[in-house]
């Protein structure tokens, strides 16, 4: 039951990455690819529908971690008290930026909201990546199961360490690399005109540099953390990751090799989740690895509910996910086609 909970969370935020992404990485884009007001207004019509709805899937998360696994979030929220702050504050700029911008049609206060947009876009994928980071390198955790750590240190990875530091930063280049990549080939497929130009041309050095990022970041990991690759070979579910991770980069270079923004959107968003499934993989069963004594990490076992609590809240789980999946799937269909 443990397994199960522990595939359920890492599942809710791969989902959460992959559909909240390509919002993020469209705002992190709109200034470059659209350069004048109807532009820009066809950019936000082209994630209109989708962004809150795809915001809901962190909810999910943060609710599934708090049943299954309240230790570790406890643990985590406290611990990581400063990230989550600007994550939230992040998060509601992003929401108030989309709201207000048409308010007013002074130019001013356009282009302010249009800076707020973009500026928190960029920042949310540095700090989910910096997110992931810190689970893959450790935090401080003690005896007590709780820890707190500043936003950075001397940025290296031994102790003492902070939020921020070269490997952390690397894992936030990349994952900004990456939504900004998966954002393009979103709006290159649900846009026209010269904003879909532009995110396809936009598109190709995004993914080559993902590519150079992932592979330096696998590099760095085998660095920061070699259990987790000494655990790939009894790992089945990391090389299913891997296998999707690798076939979705293969799909976005095939679909903008041939001009077909959906593949390869189709492509970018199995990447990401193949690249965090491969993660989680490898990682099992820990949750929050300690930085100071490997005893002292929660994993799915020690931080875990009680047995009836789990079965209870994953045959609720079962029966509300399909609702969520048909919601979706209907958000899509009733919005297919191209922004005009």
């Amino acid at each position: 039951m443990e397994q199960a909970w522990f595939w359920v969370v890492a599942g809710v935020m791969a989902a959460y990455s992959v559909l909240d992404g390509y919002d993020f990485g469209a705002g992190a884009l709109h200034l470059f690819v659209a350069r004048d007001d109807a532009e820009r207004r066809q950019v936000l019509a082209a994630i209109g529908p989708h962004w809150d709805g795809n915001e809901v899937w962190l909810l999910a998360g943060g609710g599934a971690l708090f049943m299954a696994f309240p230790r570790v979030m406890a643990a985590g929220f406290s611990g990581f008290y400063l990230a989550m702050a600007m994550v939230l504050w992040a998060l509601i700029l992003r929401g108030t930026a989309i709201e207000f911008r048409s308010h007013l049609a002074d130019p001013l206060w356009r282009g302010f909201w249009d800076a707020t947009f973009a500026g928190a876009s960029l920042l949310m994928p540095v700090l989910l990546g910096a997110a992931l980071g810190n689970v893959i390198r450790g935090v401080p955790l003690d005896a007590s199961g709780t820890f707190n750590i500043p936003l950075f240190t001397h940025w290296g990875v031994a102790e003492p360490v902070g939020i921020l530091d070269w490997y952390t930063l690397l894992t936030g280049v990349l994952a900004l690399a990456a939504l900004a990549g998966h954002g393009a080939l979103f709006l290159a497929w649900k846009t026209s005109g010269p904003v879909a130009a532009r995110c396809r041309a936009a598109a190709g050095p995004l993914w080559a540099a993902v590519a150079v990022l992932a592979t330096l970041a696998t590099w760095a990991t085998a660095r920061v953390n070699p259990a987790m690759y000494a655990r790939l070979p009894r790992a089945p579910l990391a090389w299913a990751g891997l296998v999707l991770f690798l076939g979705g980069l293969a799909l976005v270079a095939a679909g903008l090799a041939r001009g077909r923004a959906l593949l390869a959107f189709l492509g970018s968003g199995a990447f990401i989740a193949g690249l965090l499934g491969a993660t989680a993989g490898c990682l099992w069963p820990v949750m929050l690895r300690s930085s100071l004594d490997p005893a002292y990490s929660l994993d799915a076992f020690n931080a875990s509910a009680g047995a009836h609590g789990l079965r209870a809240g994953l045959a609720w789980w079962l029966a509300g996910l399909p609702l969520v999946l048909a919601y979706f799937a209907m958000l899509f269909r009733l919005h297919r086609g191209r922004v005009a």
